[in-house]
């Protein structure tokens, strides 16, 4: 694919071994780095996108993919950012099986947290008959970054999120040992306590949460 040629030698020619260092550090060394910053980034995806705009939009499950089995992050980021980008409104229903693969494959916060909020959340959006199954599904997986992505999914949501749901979620993993867990509990609670701040204090004030999932949903609220 001339796209992923055309990407590759972009991102080497900016490749920067310092900030490549920096950057694996940050990321516990999960994954090598070419070490080019978000801004950058994005700006040389963006102008290859641009160069190669029939193929990656024809093609762009088979590029998403194909990006994800590269081993530089950077080559992850463009593939979730542009997939978002080309999908928000021409989901098909069969696509929850991509989804699903990219949340569960080259998995850290970093992606999984985009991919919940903008990828998942705009799925379920456009096939909200979907939702309880595919909720269900992931929150009953044996894998923390399904069970993380339910949590976050309705981050955008506001006054549309599913109160219960998220309720139900949250009760569901309040003991869960698991840091990212705690985490997002505490995210998801905070984001929609923007929304109904009243609902969300009630909820922790009379919920046994992990200490951290607690101070992280009330922090700016009270």
């Amino acid at each position: 694919m001339s796209f992923i040629t055309d990407l590759s030698e972009a991102f080497k020619d900016h490749s920067n071994a310092e900030n490549a260092k920096a950057m694996q550090t940050y990321m516990k060394h999960f994954f090598p780095f070419f070490g080019i910053k978000a801004d950058l980034r994005r700006s040389i995806c963006k102008n290859t996108v641009s160069s190669n705009l029939t193929e990656v939009k024809t093609n762009i499950e088979s590029i998403t993919l194909a990006l994800y089995r590269l081993n530089e992050r950077e080559f992850h980021y463009c593939a979730m950012e542009h997939y978002a980008k080309f999908k928000k409104r021409y989901y098909r229903k069969e696509d929850i099986d991509l989804i699903k693969i990219l949340i569960t494959t080259n998995s850290h916060w970093d992606t999984v947290d985009f991919i919940a909020k903008h990828i998942l959340g705009n799925y379920l959006i456009e096939f909200p008959e979907q939702k309880d199954k595919t909720i269900q599904a992931f929150s009953n997986a044996k894998n923390m970054w399904l069970n993380r992505s339910t949590l976050l999914f309705q981050l955008s949501y506001k006054s549309k999120t599913d109160a219960d749901l998220l309720i139900k979620l949250c009760k569901k993993f309040r003991d869960s040992n698991e840091f990212f867990i705690q985490k997002a509990i505490g995210w998801a609670l905070r984001e929609y306590g923007k929304t109904n701040p009243e609902h969300v204090l009630q909820f922790v004030e009379n919920t046994n949460l992990k200490p951290l999932s607690k101070r992280e949903a009330i922090r700016r609220l009270i």
